[in-house]
């Protein structure tokens, strides 16, 4: 149910302009570029980008794709590719901002680090299996010292310690969703997503083919998780990802399979996630395929990317994060955005579109929050990752 729908248009790949030499530069320094810009504070000029794609596909990429983007006008300037690395369908940085992590989205899964240098000679560090087959999403603790991966076509989660210079070393755990088992229409556990819950002490994964959000407890001295607790969703909701409202205390879910958008309540001492009842999308009647939820900083106004009607869906925030009040949608401006992002200072909205090739940029108003479209897409290699940095 996730879609991995293989194109074979081709796509053009990222442009080798004269601003490489500046992207590459902007891409190593990312120390500063890291850490979370003030609110509305007045934007760099021009900003780094990263895109995942997949490499195995007709007209996909050759690896980790270089751009930059300019803050004001949202425009992206593509600058070259990190090669040598494959099917890099999801990126994390590390906490340091100097380090890069990549899934290596293929049937013997692997996670894979690449050190980001100002002089723009970038360094795959080494990749790690992952115990599972096809992994689709990670996630760095907090902490800096452990990476987490979901992989979609085991139904699994691992762990691997992250070395002081950014390397990978072997995993230290994988967990298979075997329980409970798969409802009715589901042909098994599909992990989707894994994050730290906002209290630091947790981890939550989401499984579409369970239709369950798991939460554990990660041993921080032996890189171990251990269920706490779980949540279900109602059987063939297919649960895809979630994101935290700023007060920690809920999430909005996303589900792929039945078209929904829950609010979740967030107990931070215990981990417990609790569903609420399924809402709309506001697409219409059928499958949109929800992809994820974007939360605004200041926890006003949430985002639902939708791949099958190729929309944007805004939702009013309300009773401090316990309800999403639906607003409108507005076009994606390409073919199945697959994923979404906002850059650090919150300004712009990045949506990648698996099908069409293209990456769109919105500017995001702050007090109503709107989307108003920025100039026109960016082409890029089946891009299904987006990191403005």
């Amino acid at each position: 149910m996730d879609s991995r729908a293989r194109t074979g248009t081709d796509r053009r790949r990222f442009l080798r302009t004269a601003a490489a030499g500046a992207a590459l530069t902007a891409v190593g320094s990312l120390g500063g570029a890291a850490a979370p810009a003030r609110a509305r504070s007045r934007p760099r000029a021009v900003r780094p980008l990263l895109l995942g794609t997949y490499t195995s596909v007709p007209g996909g990429g050759t690896g980790v794709g270089l751009g930059t983007y300019d803050a004001a006008s949202g425009r992206i300037t593509g600058s070259g590719v990190i090669g040598g690395v494959a099917d890099p369908s999801y990126l994390a940085l590390g906490p340091c901002g100097r380090t890069l992590y990549t899934v290596n989205e293929q049937r013997q899964g692997a996670v894979t680090a690449i050190a980001l240098r100002g002089d723009g000679r970038h360094r795959v560090l080494g990749s790690r299996s992952t115990g599972g087959a096809g992994p689709c999403h990670l996630s760095v603790h907090p902490g800096g010292r452990w990476l987490l991966s979901a992989n979609y076509l085991s139904g699994s989660v691992a762990v691997h310690p992250i070395g002081p210079d950014g390397a990978l070393g072997e995993r230290t755990d994988v967990v298979a969703h075997t329980d409970p088992p798969p409802g009715p229409g589901q042909d098994g556990p599909h992990a989707h997503q894994i994050v730290t819950g906002p209290d630091g002490r947790h981890v939550l994964a989401v499984d579409l083919g369970n239709d369950t959000v798991y939460t554990y407890r990660l041993d921080t001295a032996a890189g171990k998780l251990a269920l706490v607790s779980y949540a279900r969703l109602r059987a063939g909701a297919g649960p895809r990802h979630l994101a935290f409202h700023p007060s920690g205390r809920y999430a909005y879910l996303a589900n792929e399979v039945d078209n929904t958008a829950v609010v979740c309540a967030y107990d931070r001492r215990t981990g417990t996630l609790t569903p609420g009842a399924p809402q709309p999308t506001g697409t219409g009647p059928g499958t949109s395929y929800p992809a994820q939820f974007l939360v605004t900083r200041d926890g006003a106004f949430a985002y639902l990317a939708n791949r099958g009607h190729n929309s944007l869906t805004r939702y009013a925030v309300e009773a401090a994060g316990a309800r999403l009040r639906l607003l409108d949608t507005v076009p994606s401006g390409g073919d199945f955005p697959r994923h979404t992002a906002f850059s650090p200072d919150g300004r712009l909205l990045f949506a990648a579109h698996q099908k069409s090739g293209s990456v769109t940029v919105f500017a995001v108003d702050a007090v109503r929050g709107g989307l108003r479209r920025l100039g026109e897409p960016f082409a890029a290699p089946v891009p299904v990752c987006v990191l403005p940095l």
